[in-house]
């Protein structure tokens, strides 16, 4: 392909040249062989022509090649020394990535101890606030002192374990004092004040003796339970061999005395709703009793009814049986007076008569049923709504107060709970005894169906004799 090119070129640089030649012949040549002459000079000149060119194209060749193995030659140097900075290039940025990546993480933990030291000096702060208190509760104020403000952290950690390591082994003895202390009618006395640590105290004097409880304030005084012998004994300097003594935290906080609880201090603490709860119970045992009562009466005159008229009918005094029966009083009496006056009527229809004598009687029997078990049923609810009262009582207190005072959520707290007990003591024994008492109503219908159909039994076995013995 290049050769090709190479000959096009050349013969197109050579036309001109044959043309020139030609026209440049002299006119006058040998005369011998004027058309040979003619012939022969033009190609000697293209040969040469050729030649001229070719070898020029040959020296342009070997320069074109030099300079192309001269620019390769620069190319490859080049490359060489690019390829040697990019490798080097890269290896800078792949020891700063990882000088970068080890800065970030120093920077990360320098972050973390630092977020340490605070959390540390915070911590140290709180717990030297807090030391400072629990000992200036006891007299102690080391930590107020300047010498204490201008120590390092460490020195002030060595002198707050100090002073409290201090305290400790003070407090834990047995130490007595002269001292002030009150007796249980508020009357302030003098005496011996034995301390046991820092858990319990003792007093001793001529009005009084025994433990001491804190009455606020930093001051003490007897409290109720007997400990006359242990204070005493502790005063003489010698331990007793059983201990009575009142433990208590907070010498500054005062300590009531535990109050007796009572069925009405309960029923108060469930506040209205309780009061409600209780009167429907008291309401609903009354109910009961009359109830039982009741029914009792009724069952003890069927057995009655049915002895002083069995022998009547069996003689066929049917007038004297009813006069019988009229001297009792009850639902039976009126149910087998009932049957006796039809005792002329079929048997379909006395039982009839019986049945619808019973259905009569049925309300009295179920009297006061329904309102104790609609109490049963209402005293839970009432429970339940004292429950939520006192809920909303105490979210009410949290979102004024907080909850930083335990006694000021104690009233919503003893309602939600008190109405729950009171409802539940009143619903439990209600259903109890309204189921026995229905129960108990309905064998006493059975035994009143039980009675008039024996009376007409006999009266039919009166009157048909012959039948029945056959049957």
């Amino acid at each position: 392909m290049r050769a090709a090119r190479t000959l096009s070129i050349a013969f197109a640089l050579l036309l001109p040249f044959a043309a020139t030649a030609q026209d440049a012949t002299p006119a006058e040549s040998t005369p011998a062989t004027p058309v040979a002459a003619k012939a022969a000079d033009p190609a000697v000149s293209l040969e040469q022509a050729y030649k001229k060119e070719f070898a020029l194209l040959q020296a342009q060749k070997r320069e074109l090649s030099a300079r192309i193995a001269e620019v390769k030659k620069q190319f490859d140097a080049d490359r060489g020394r690019l390829e040697g900075q990019i490798s080097s290039l890269e290896t800078r940025a792949i020891t700063a990535k990882a000088e970068a990546e080890n800065l970030a993480g120093e920077l990360a933990r320098a972050d973390e101890r630092t977020a340490a030291n605070a959390e540390n000096s915070d911590l140290l702060a709180a717990t030297i606030e807090q030391a400072r208190a629990t000992l200036d509760g006891f007299g102690d104020n080391s930590l107020d002192a300047a010498e204490f403000k201008n120590a390092d952290d460490l020195g002030k950690l060595n002198a707050m374990f100090g002073s409290a390591t201090s305290l400790l082994q003070q407090l834990g003895q047995i130490r007595r004092e002269e001292g002030t202390f009150y007796l249980g009618d508020g009357s302030e006395v003098k005496g011996t004040v034995v301390r046991f640590g820092n858990i319990a105290r003792f007093g001793v004097s001529d009005q009084g003796s025994g433990a001491l409880a804190p009455a606020g304030g930093g001051r003490f005084r007897l409290w109720n339970a007997p400990a006359e012998d242990s204070a005493k004994t502790l005063a003489s300097g010698k331990l007793p061999a059983q201990l009575h003594a009142y433990l208590y935290e907070n010498a500054n906080a005062a300590v009531s005395e535990p109050e007796a609880k009572t069925a009405m201090g309960e029923v108060q603490k469930g506040g209205l709703i309780g009061w409600v709860i209780v009167s429907l119970g008291i309401l609903a045992l009354v109910l009961v009793v009359l109830r039982a009562i009741f029914l009792k009466r009724a069952g003890a005159s069927i057995q009655n009814i049915i002895d002083a008229v069995t022998p009547k009918v069996r003689a066929g005094q049917i007038d004297d049986a009813i006069a019988a029966c009229k001297r009792f009083k009850g639902s039976a009496a009126r149910v087998v007076t009932a049957a006796l006056r039809n005792l002329d009527r079929e048997r379909e229809h006395m039982e009839d008569i019986v049945s619808e004598s019973i259905l009569h009687e049925s309300t009295r029997l179920s009297r006061f049923g329904a309102v104790i078990t609609v109490i049963a049923a209402v005293a839970p609810l009432l429970g339940l709504l004292g429950t939520v009262t006192g809920m909303i009582q105490t979210f009410d207190v949290i979102t004024e107060f907080g909850t930083s005072d335990a006694k000021l959520l104690s009233g919503g707290i003893a309602t939600a709970l008190v109405t729950t007990e009171l409802g539940l003591i009143v619903a439990i024994p209600c259903l109890l005894f309204g189921s026995l008492l229905n129960g108990w109503a309905d064998r006493l219908k059975d035994d009143m169906e039980k009675a008039a159909l024996k009376v007409i039994n006999l009266a039919q076995d009166v009157r048909n004799p012959v039948t029945r013995a056959a049957a």
